[in-house]
């Protein structure tokens, strides 16, 4: 088998970082040469994360093949620059339904159907579909959701232990993420956590060949040599993962560590030299920006900062891009009004509105829009964003004073943004009634389409291309009816579908940078290359700040 395997397991607590220490090592092996690609395999019973409320889960990020998925593959496209897709993510909700489709269509020929073999098959079956094909990576980076001892999570460790048996240690190897925590009482950090995870991991056979540790600060050696003997691994086999200013610097820090040099003995991995200078360049133009702008946010999920994660890294690639800090001011859109959006968006140099659903809230990025708008500050609205933005320029440019989304009011008469009559899939032209729509799992446009740029917009000096293609997450869409009124008000339509059934962008030419997209641009954005309308977005907030 050409691919090696490594299998990312947390223990203690979530939100560790067990996302970002598989992205910053799958990163640091493609510096040595190595094809890498990473997958999560979440514990919840959910099918995908797309019905979850980002209050519980965060950010729902879309692949090009209209998969929606943790977060964390967010990091992995953007650590690796390697674009992910289904196979890239999974649930024990979506593994658990294949089981049973299977059960029921009689594959089992009636057998009794458990959690082992079949289950865990299953789970086998959809980790090893990453080694097939010629194309097959390198390395192979499995992060097990949850935490060790979770109950829905046991399959996958039973499914990883199973894997390690059959295909030994030359091409399995198993890290272990922890929290060694400093009780600053005490002043010394405390190893408990760490061997009672490892522990519960040895009850059920998997004993890690690498401890990590999460960690505030720099671990001592005789506290490794104690971690080392207790977890029974070698003592070069414990590692810290340190707290970081910039999330970009863990890379470094790894490799800082011996954390890769480690792994790719232990995988029998070639012997090649690391070439850090891309990621050092990164750091550095991070650490060393040549000014500051602040960008306001307006939105519903502003208490809760991981809802808009792939947007946060996507502004700040744009301002690595300038060299400026980007600084974000979130603002909850349920507390703007016209009164006071310029007290709540005063020294702000650019205003943006997110993606979302539903109608709490979108008064106040209506307000926000129209204050951008007037005061000529730069905008960028995505999404519902792009949406809003349509509906204040219908009301308060083109006269149209109850100009609506059928989202939100299905009963106005002028409804600027609207559920089209039927659900549709450009590229396999299978066409959904929309009576269908009830199943709330399958009912959105979702994934890579093509948009036509029109020559010499805002959005045409951005990507300098006339042909792009983008990711989407949405129900609704531009109501074409209205394209000529709005028109001749000055709205600019710059990004049209090819066949010009759907308005991707919009546009004001008489502003300094006033657009929106219909798609989200911020899951194509990557540290090191910034989405072209981030960049440009950032640019004309720096140049608007003087």
């Amino acid at each position: 088998m050409k691919t090696k395997f490594i299998f990312v397991t947390g223990g203690v607590l979530s939100s560790l970082g067990k996302g970002l220490a598989a992205a910053s090592l799958g990163a640091l092996l493609q510096t040595r040469g190595m094809s890498v690609t990473i997958q999560k395999l979440d514990p919840y019973i959910n099918v995908d994360p797309g019905t979850m409320n980002p209050f519980q889960h965060g950010e729902v990020f879309v692949t090009d093949d209209g998969a929606e998925t943790d977060l964390d593959l967010g990091h992995y496209e953007r650590y690796l620059d390697v674009p992910m897709s289904r196979k890239n993510n999974t649930t024990s909700g979506a593994i658990y339904n294949s089981v049973i489709v299977k059960e029921r269509r009689g594959d089992y020929l009636g057998a009794t159907v458990q959690v082992i073999p079949h289950i865990t098959d299953e789970i086998k079956k959809i980790v090893l579909s990453l080694a097939e094909g010629e194309n097959a990576p390198d390395v192979a980076i499995i992060e097990i959701g949850g935490t060790v001892g979770d109950i829905e999570g046991l399959p996958f460790l039973e499914a990883i232990r199973q894997l390690r048996s059959e295909f030994g240690r030359d091409n399995c190897l198993n890290i272990h993420l922890t929290l060694v925590p400093y009780l600053r009482s005490a002043g010394e950090h405390k190893t408990k956590p760490t061997q009672h995870s490892v522990k519960e991991l040895l009850s059920i056979g998997i004993q890690p060949d690498i401890i990590l540790c999460r960690c505030e600060q720099i671990i001592p050696q005789e506290l490794r040599r104690k971690i080392a003997l207790f977890c029974n691994v070698d003592q070069d086999a414990v590692f810290a993962s340190v707290d970081v200013d910039n999330i970009y610097e863990v890379p470094l820090k790894f490799y800082e560590e011996g954390f890769d040099q480690k792994v790719a003995i232990m995988l029998r991995l070639p012997a090649r030299n690391a070439h850090l200078e891309a990621w050092e360049k990164l750091v550095h133009d991070c650490a060393k920006p040549q000014g500051q702008v602040t960008i306001a946010v307006v939105g519903k999920y502003v208490d809760l900062k991981e809802a808009y994660k792939s947007l946060h890294e996507a502004l700040h690639h744009g301002g690595v891009a300038n060299r400026t800090a980007v600084k974000l001011r979130y603002v909850n859109s349920e507390t703007v009004g016209d009164a006071n959006a310029a007290s709540l968006l005063k020294g702000c140099a650019g205003v943006l509105v997110p993606g979302g659903f539903g109608y709490r809230g979108v008064e106040g990025k209506i307000a926000a829009i129209r204050y951008a708008r007037e005061k000529r500050v730069p905008f960028f609205g995505i999404c519902l964003g792009m949406q809003c933005a349509v509906i204040e320029f219908a009301r308060h440019v083109a006269g149209i004073e109850d100009a609506n989304s059928e989202e939100f009011n299905p009963l106005s008469a002028h409804k600027v943004i609207y559920l089209m009559t039927e659900w549709f899939d450009f590229r396999t032209k299978n066409l959904e009634k929309r009576d269908a729509a009830s199943n709330k799992g399958g009912t959105m446009r979702l994934g890579a389409y093509p948009c036509k740029i029109l020559p010499g917009t805002k959005a045409n000096g951005a990507y300098k291309k006339t042909l792009v293609e983008e990711r989407h997450r949405h129900r609704y869409e531009f109501n074409n009816g209205f394209k000529e009124i709005l028109a001749q008000k000055g709205m600019l339509f710059s990004g049209l579908a090819p066949d010009d059934s759907l308005v991707e962008i919009m546009e004001l030419a008489d502003h300094p940078w006033f657009l929106g997209c219909q798609f989200h641009p911020e899951f194509k954005s990557r540290p090191m290359a910034a989405h072209p309308l981030f960049r440009e977005f950032i640019r004309a907030a720096k140049e608007c700040a003087g």
